[in-house]
């Protein structure tokens, strides 16, 4: 079942029409849509390594365009629809502790966070919504998505011919491999993230309000 899988996504990351595909999750997923596009990107770059840089630059300038999309949602239509989507996205709660930490940090939390598996709607909603300067804020994406994808780029266009080797042969280890490896790091996240002691304690129990 897992070897079929594998099979099925490798053959459609190499269609011709995937680098649309890529752009259209990088796009959305930095905006409102819960998927994201690394998967992909990771498939597209086994499938492809001579061009995985270009995949990753594709992702990387979608995603940064779709954090602009969610800035516009968080600045102006934040009380119309920004609020309900977030709920449904299951982000409601984590909103007001991200809006005091961007307060506090700004670009910083944008190019550090931005980086992690700690979805980058959020950020980009809550930078539109507390009035972030539009050119920090871009400045800031910028970095964040390249740092994101560019690695994983990089990495397969060096080593992609080994690696999906390895994959081909290995597939259930490698699975299982990578499954520790996204828990490990979401456990490192939460024990590690966070900033000063003052400002965890502030963020704790923050409300989420528009500046004046």
């Amino acid at each position: 079942m897992l070897r079929r899988l594998y099979d099925w996504t490798m053959a459609k990351a190499a269609h011709r029409h995937a680098q649309w595909w890529l752009a259209a999750f990088a796009f959305m997923e930095a905006s409102f849509f819960p998927v994201p596009p690394h998967p992909l990107l990771g498939l597209m770059c086994l499938a492809e390594p001579k061009k995985a840089i270009r995949f990753a630059a594709i992702a990387t300038l979608a995603s940064v365009t779709g954090g602009l999309l969610g800035y516009a949602i968080g600045h102006f239509a934040y009380a119309a629809f920004g609020e309900a989507m977030l709920r449904m996205l299951g982000l409601s709660q984590s909103f007001p502790k991200a809006a005091c930490y961007l307060r506090d940090y700004g670009a910083e939390i944008i190019m550090i966070k931005g980086a992690t598996p700690i979805p980058f709607k959020l950020l980009t909603i809550t930078a539109g919504f507390i009035g972030m300067n539009l050119w920090v804020f871009l400045g800031a994406s910028i970095v964040s998505r390249a740092i994101s994808f560019m690695i994983v780029g990089v990495l397969f266009r060096l080593f992609g011919a080994p690696i999906k080797a390895v994959i081909d042969k290995h597939l259930g280890k490698v699975t299982a491999a990578f499954v520790v490896l996204v828990v490990a790091g979401f456990l490192a996240i939460t024990l590690l993230g966070g900033g000063g002691k003052q400002t965890s304690e502030k963020c704790a129990s923050a409300v989420a309000t528009k500046p004046a």
